[in-house]
């Protein structure tokens, strides 16, 4: 069974007892699974209170499509999208992490209130960013990334992707920590999707535990991503739309959550909030069955 410990403490972050949801807020209009849908201020804070509601702890506010072949945005216009946002869900009372490349967009968000640092290029995009995020000193996700959206599909070469993506992450965790940033700050995210085709995606999830080896909590992201679609399509048939992967992005949860990763980042929030409740009950019940047989052994 895989305890609080196992998971791995955030430090900065509360404890959760249970693999963490965290709900995705893409104020984008080009964003992969709901571009545009979220674009308006008003609308995008909303829907973060939504996903609180529903079950969401966390809340990742994103204003830079990072979907395979996507051009970056300036940074004047995400600062435009993010940081209203921010502002208006750290104001209510939800934990918000901040999803961007820029140190810039990274500091403003947390003088608004921002709380963690998720950055897709694991500090790589922007040479500011983990001086910034050592300045101040909060959690950082560090995420496994070969190259900018525009041409990482080329990038998706591997002759062992889980020891690749371990080896590679473990220099990208070196140089954060070399940086400035505590390693009880830093979270390990795979980068499912990123420079990755569906049968690396799959390797990564069914190895889980090799990445657990790292040492720090880790951040599963695989919700609606293409290589779900591949699955439920199966041979010659077309992929299902982004949002009709839901159901498939919640197994992935489940999995997730029973092999002690510390978060999952999922758009619909209310199915991985249940998945990852029954898992934890499931592993308590193993828990209690494993003690009781145990006791009852030792009384033999």
């Amino acid at each position: 069974m895989r305890t609080l410990r196992e998971r791995g403490r955030v430090a900065g972050l509360p404890e959760w007892d249970r693999c963490a949801v965290m709900g995705v807020v893409n104020v984008t209009p080009d964003s992969f699974s709901d571009g545009g849908q979220w674009f308006d201020t008003d609308l995008a804070v909303k829907h973060g209170l939504d996903l609180v509601t529903a079950g969401a702890d966390l809340v990742d506010v994103g204003g830079e499509s990072t979907r395979p072949g996507a051009a970056r945005v300036d940074e004047a216009e995400e600062l435009r999208r993010v940081i209203p946002v921010v502002r208006e869900l750290a104001g209510a009372g939800v934990l918000v992490s901040v999803d961007t490349m820029r140190a810039t967009v990274a500091e403003r968000a947390i003088a608004e209130g921002a709380l963690l640092v998720n950055d897709v290029s694991g500090g790589r995009a922007d040479p500011a960013m983990v001086p910034a995020v050592a300045a101040a000193e909060v959690p950082f996700v560090v995420m496994h990334w070969r190259g900018q959206s525009i041409d990482m599909n080329n990038r998706a070469v591997y002759e062992d992707v889980v020891g690749e993506v371990v080896a590679e992450l473990r220099r990208s965790v070196d140089r954060a920590v070399a940086g400035g940033i505590a390693p009880e700050r830093i979270v390990l995210d795979p980068g499912l999707g990123f420079a990755k085709n569906a049968e690396h995606d799959l390797a990564l999830v069914a190895h889980l535990p090799a990445l657990s080896e790292l040492g720090r909590p880790l951040l599963v992201a695989a919700s609606r991503k293409r290589f779900l679609g591949r699955v439920l399509a199966g041979d010659g048939d077309a992929p299902p739309p982004a949002r009709e992967r839901d159901a498939a992005t919640a197994a992935v949860t489940a999995i997730a959550a029973r092999e002690g990763a510390w978060a999952v980042r999922v758009h619909e929030v209310r199915a991985s909030a249940d998945a990852v409740r029954v898992a934890r009950a499931i592993e308590t019940a193993e828990a209690v069955y494993s003690e009781n047989a145990a006791n009852a052994a030792g009384a033999l």
